[in-house]
């Protein structure tokens, strides 16, 4: 791709969105229940091995395989551990009595990847299972209230809150004697979680004192009211908070020019609400934080005012407007 030869302002961030959504849908999600003393027979037994619980204390072990974000394919792990607690304000015996009803105390990690298997990072969760969802919570939360404690990679330093969504295959209890090498072969549930992300940092197109900074590819030339975008048009924008890019650079220091250092998250940039093509996202030779994105104008863009919007990660930075011809 080609990079901007002309200087670029300094950035102007706008009012940012408060929190991102982010669905996360899991697949072969299997519960390993430590119902047995002797650690000699951990995951030994190769077929499916249903638990023998006691009532109540005792530990688990949750995998599972990440297979989508927000509708779109991914990878991953999901991986928890946690206690069983059992409260409730009208306890049966063997249950803890307390003020509000849960199930367990657990830590959540989700190691997230493209679906081509690149690494994003990872995002990790403590808190209780079931009961209430904490006020405030997305409508399709459905139960629980972890804190997102913080992240890695493309969520580095993220905050939030995580829930429940739903199961849409009962999760399978399994015996900690289960060889978990088979957990796809055994099977297990399909269940959703809702991750109300707050970001360290997000994706915003720099703004300089004639407009958002996105120009004509052809001549890099600001795109104006008197110079507008035409449909179909290649552009090109300066935006920060895109993350992490391949080979290797170090936090802080600056991007090269040879070879140009690719973005590792997922970019989309969507003009009035339509997904566009994305033909590059690199980090800006010589910055520290500004990266150039190339992209297509829709064939079909509509003459007037286009929304343009910048999502890394499945995570949006605020929108800007240019002109179309």
């Amino acid at each position: 791709m080609t990079v901007l030869v002309a200087t670029h302002c300094g950035v102007a961030l706008g009012q940012s969105p408060p929190a991102t959504i982010l669905t996360i849908d899991l697949e072969n999600f299997v519960l390993y229940q430590t119902d047995v003393s002797d650690i000699s027979k951990y995951a030994t037994n190769p077929s499916a091995t249903p638990s023998v619980l006691p009532k109540n204390f005792y530990v688990e072990t949750l995998l599972a395989d990440i297979v989508a974000v927000n509708g779109q394919p991914a990878k991953g792990l999901y991986a928890a551990r946690g206690a069983t607690i059992v409260t409730s304000s009208t306890p049966a015996a063997g249950s803890a009595i307390a003020d509000t009803t849960h199930n367990f105390i657990r830590q959540q990690i989700f190691e997230i990847l493209q679906s081509d298997g690149t690494t994003l990072g990872t995002i990790v969760a403590l808190g209780l299972s079931a009961g209430t969802s904490p006020p405030g919570s997305p409508a399709a939360q459905l139960s629980g209230d972890w804190t997102i404690a913080g992240g890695t990679g493309a969520f580095l330093g993220a905050r939030g809150q995580v829930g429940n969504g739903g199961n849409s295959v009962p999760l399978r209890n399994a015996s900690v004697t289960e060889d978990p090498a088979n957990r796809r072969i055994n099977g297990g549930g399909k269940a959703r979680w809702i991750l109300t992300v707050i970001p360290m940092v997000r994706p915003e197109v720099v703004a300089t004192p004639n407009g958002p900074a996105v120009v004509h590819s052809s001549d890099f030339s600001l795109v104006t009211s008197s110079k507008p975008a035409a449909a179909g048009e290649i552009l090109s924008l300066i935006a920060t908070g895109l993350g992490p890019v391949n080979g290797g650079v170090d936090p802080g220091q600056p991007f090269p020019s040879s070879p140009l250092a690719t973005v590792n998250s997922p970019v989309v940039v969507t003009v009035n609400g339509e997904a566009t093509e994305v033909l590059g996202a690199v980090g800006y030779p010589g910055a520290t934080d500004s990266y150039q994105v190339n992209f297509r104008m829709p064939s079909d863009a509509a003459k007037g005012v286009a929304t343009i919007l910048v999502t890394a990660a499945w995570i949006a930075g605020t929108p800007v407007n240019i002109t179309v011809q």
